[in-house]
C-alpha cells in the first residue's frame, strides 16, 4: 500500500473538475440538465470552478450540493496524472474520464474500510486493517491500472467485514435491532423512530441523504 493513504476529504481546488466532466448527470429533481459522461457541464469555468456555486439549489443542481468524492478528484489529478489535466493535455481526457470512476468507488469503499477499523473490536482490526489496506494499495494504481480493477469484485471482498464490524458495534447500542437492509423507506414515516441499532445498510432514502453520480459543490 502507498506509505501515506490518500485523503478522503474533497479538495475542489487541486483537482481538475473531474466530478463536473467524467460524470454523467440525468435530468431530475436533482440536477437541471441532463450531460453525458465525458462532457464538461455548462456551469464549469475554464479555471474548473463552478460559476453557479453560490445558487447552485435553487438553479436546479440540488445533487451537486450533497456529492462527495471523498478525495478521488484530487487524487487522480494530483497523483495518478502528475498534476497534469484534460484542458492542457487532451490526450489525457479518454484515460483520465475513464480512471476516475473507477477511482471514485475505491475512495468511497476505503473510507468505509477506515472508518470500520477506526471502530472496529480488538477481535476484528486486523481483519478490517487488512482489508483497508489492500483497497489503499489499488488508488496508487496508475492510469492503465485502475480501469482493469474489478469493483464489484473489492466491495464483494470487503462486505463481509464490513458487515461484522457493523453488527458488534449495533449489538453494543440502545434500541431495537431491526433490520432494514435493502429496504425502499422514501415514504417511511421515521421521525423519532429509535434507528440507532438498526441494521440500513442499502436502504432507500429520500433525497436529503448523499446522492451519487453526481457533481461536487464545494468548488469555489
Amino acid at each position: 500500500m502507498p506509505a501515506d493513504p490518500p485523503p478522503l476529504t474533497p479538495d475542489c481546488a487541486s483537482c481538475a473538475g473531474l466530478c463536473c466532466v467524467a460524470l454523467p448527470f440525468a435530468k431530475s429533481a436533482d440536477f437541471a440538465a441532463s450531460k453525458p459522461a465525458g462532457t464538461p457541464c455548462t456551469h464549469l469555468a475554464a479555471d474548473f470552478r463552478c460559476t453557479i456555486h453560490e445558487r447552485l439549489r435553487p438553479s436546479g443542481w440540488s445533487g451537486c450540493t450533497v456529492f462527495d468524492c471523498h478525495g478521488a478528484g484530487q487524487h487522480l489529478t494530483q497523483h495518478t496524472f502528475g498534476g497534469r489535466d484534460w484542458r492542457a493535455h487532451p490526450e489525457l481526457r479518454a484515460p483520465m474520464f475513464r480512471a476516475f470512476p473507477v477511482l471514485l468507488h475505491l475512495h468511497e469503499l476505503l473510507r468505509y474500510l477506515t472508518e470500520a477499523a477506526e471502530r472496529a473490536p480488538r477481535s476484528l482490526y486486523e481483519e478490517t486493517e487488512a482489508a483497508r489496506a489492500r483497497v489503499a494499495a489499488l488508488t496508487a494504481y496508475g492510469p492503465d491500472e485502475l480501469p482493469a480493477v474489478d469493483i464489484a469484485a473489492e466491495r464483494a471482498r470487503a462486505n463481509p467485514v464490513l458487515t461484522r464490524v457493523s453488527e458488534a458495534i449495533r449489538a453494543a447500542l440502545p434500541g431495537p435491532r431491526t433490520d432494514h437492509r435493502g429496504a425502499d423507506l422514501f415514504a417511511a414515516h421515521l421521525r423519532g423512530a429509535d434507528l440507532r441499532a438498526a441494521n440500513l445498510r442499502g436502504a432507500h432514502r429520500d433525497r436529503s441523504g448523499p446522492a451519487r453520480g453526481g457533481p461536487c459543490a464545494a468548488r469555489t
